[in-house]
């Protein structure tokens, strides 16, 4: 998985790339919780995910969690398998998907 990040004052995008999973859910938390200081909105655009498992939803839903105190988050460019689990699994109440 690559992730890119781009910092624009206090706003932050964050685009993840391939799967987002048991594998590669630690390194995503990671680079979240250094990213993620001092910002005020945060955007994960999942236009080149793939994939997200109950460990990567575990990931945004601790981001969400950490964003309720420091400003807004969003979740854009979701394709239909990821918009599917977020359905299932009740995120699509959590999150903010544009």
């Amino acid at each position: 998985m690559n992730i890119h990040q781009e910092k624009n004052g206090t706003a932050l995008v964050i685009s993840p790339e391939g799967r987002l999973d048991t594998m590669t859910a630690p390194a995503f938390e990671e680079t979240l919780k250094t990213a993620m200081e001092g910002v005020e909105t945060l955007t994960f655009d999942f236009e080149k995910l793939d994939y997200i498992s109950s460990a990567g939803l575990r990931v945004l839903l601790a981001a969400q969690k950490t964003m309720n105190r420091q400003g807004s988050m969003k979740v854009t460019h979701v394709n239909e398998i990821i918009s599917e689990i977020f359905e299932v699994t009740g995120f699509s109440d959590i999150l903010t998907i544009e």
